[in-house]
């Protein structure tokens, strides 16, 4: 196990350690405030209302009466689940409420017949066009969850070669065009000491395709001290541009439906969000976010934080849902939604997770060659 896969390991294990040692001091649920605490995040979801017993009484079928539900709200707020924002105010979830229902409340939605075959058949139409994956998975993930996406483009572990085009542009220019298995392309403009032309380059990228095909950015590498020439630049640069993939742990990273979070009621005119949405929006912070929450390797479950976890202070307002997609050993990518705490856990879990099922059939069937 490298180093990186057992620091990942560490931290989400510590995660959980302090979840159970948490919910070992918390009391248990009776079968009513079980029901009670689900009808009230329901209900909260739904309104961005504070709930109280009159509500819950009027809109359930409870059987009991409204001190009863009182007194359970009581107990509720005294164990964590709940917190009452003002003295004559009802209730709202605590992230220990909202933790519990996403844990062992929550039932599994399963998404429509309708909107499976309509979000298939969109991505069947992008089927060959890997780089319009991600932007159109953060595109289906924002509409159909109403909150922000965000998805990294399908990217290997260890790049490796697969082919090489070199375009001539105006005056000294050389586009180079780098396509590595996984499916991600690069490309780069490289200034040249004098013009050559596209019959030569041709010739070039063909001969470095066939010598290449397959190798890895250290192979390459080795390569070098066998080359001359133009042969010799374009390999050296080829070489650079797989290192630097290699140092990446994701793909590019697409963002959809930050607007969605901003016009959510708990959060309209919020700095402390707008700031931690811009977060969003750098590489750094969102390659941390999902190193530390994703274990390599994993392909398909579903990882929920919510408040942060404790880990990460900035987005203790939010919750988020991740999920790795693609084939271990061959490109994998990350699929999630970022959203208030009062999302729709059920349906937003099941998108992420028919999401994730769908981009992974894509790249074994279509990057599995």
């Amino acid at each position: 196990m490298t180093f990186l896969a057992w620091y990942h390991k560490r931290v989400i294990f510590s995660t959980l350690i302090f979840r159970v040692l948490k919910e070992e001091k918390m009391e248990k649920l009776s079968e009513r405030q079980k029901m009670i605490l689900s009808m009230v995040i329901h209900e909260y979801i739904r309104t961005a209302i504070p709930v109280g017993s009159k509500n819950l009484v009027e809109h359930y079928n409870m059987g009991v009466s409204s001190a009863t539900v009182r007194n359970e709200l009581a107990a509720l707020t005294e164990m964590g689940y709940l917190q009452q924002p003002h003295t004559s105010a009802g209730r709202v979830p605590t992230e220990d409420g909202y933790r519990h229902f996403v844990e062992r409340l929550q039932q599994v939605i399963d998404l429509p017949e309708s909107v499976r075959r309509m979000i298939s058949h969109q991505f069947y139409q992008t089927r060959h066009d890997v780089e319009q994956w991600a932007k159109l998975a953060a595109s289906v993930l924002a509409n159909q969850s109403r909150a922000a996406s965000v998805v990294t483009a399908p990217h290997p572990l260890n790049a490796r070669f697969k082919h090489l085009e070199l375009i001539a542009t105006q005056g000294l220019q050389v586009l180079l065009v780098l396509v590595l298995y996984g499916g991600e392309v690069h490309q780069h403009m490289l200034r040249m000491d004098e013009p050559i032309t596209q019959e030569q380059l041709s010739v070039i990228s063909g001969t470095l395709t066939a010598r290449f095909q397959g190798r890895s950015s250290d192979e390459v590498e080795r390569s070098l001290q066998y080359l001359t020439g133009l042969e010799e630049v374009f390999a050296r640069a080829i070489m650079l541009n797989m290192k630097q993939t290699d140092s990446l742990s994701a793909g590019e990273i697409f963002l959809d439906g930050l607007t969605n979070v901003m016009a959510e009621p708990e959060f309209a005119g919020s700095d402390e969000v707008r700031r931690a949405l811009h977060l969003l929006e750098e590489r750094s912070f969102m390659n941390d976010l999902l190193e530390r929450t994703i274990l390599p390797g994993t392909i398909g479950g579903v990882q929920v934080l919510i408040g942060g976890e404790g880990i990460f202070d900035e987005l203790r307002q939010f919750s988020v849902i991740l999920s790795n997609y693609g084939a271990t050993g061959l490109s994998t990518g990350t699929i999630g939604v970022l959203g208030p705490m009062r999302m729709s856990y059920g349906r937003t879990i099941s998108m992420v997770r028919f999401l994730s099922r769908l981009l992974s059939d894509m790249v074994v069937e279509t990057l599995g060659d």
